[in-house]
């Protein structure tokens, strides 16, 4: 069986790009564009409720379009 790094949507399966640094008073990442509560929430989020994070992240430039 092999592991899928793309999500169905044909994304990575997280925007997280190892850059870890939350700045504190928006609790967003400098890294990645999330908040601490779409970090915390990603791993059983769908894909549905994934959708509008990408797109912000897509249109702040955080990661590029699909």
């Amino acid at each position: 069986m092999t592991k899928r790094s793309t999500s169905p949507a044909g994304r990575p399966l997280s925007p997280c790009v190892h850059i870890c640094q939350i700045e504190p008073t928006t609790s967003v990442c400098h890294g990645c564009g999330r908040t601490l509560d779409e970090i915390a929430g990603w791993g059983s989020m769908t894909e549905a409720e994934k959708a509008p994070v990408w797109e912000r992240l897509e249109s702040e430039g955080y990661v590029s379009a699909s």
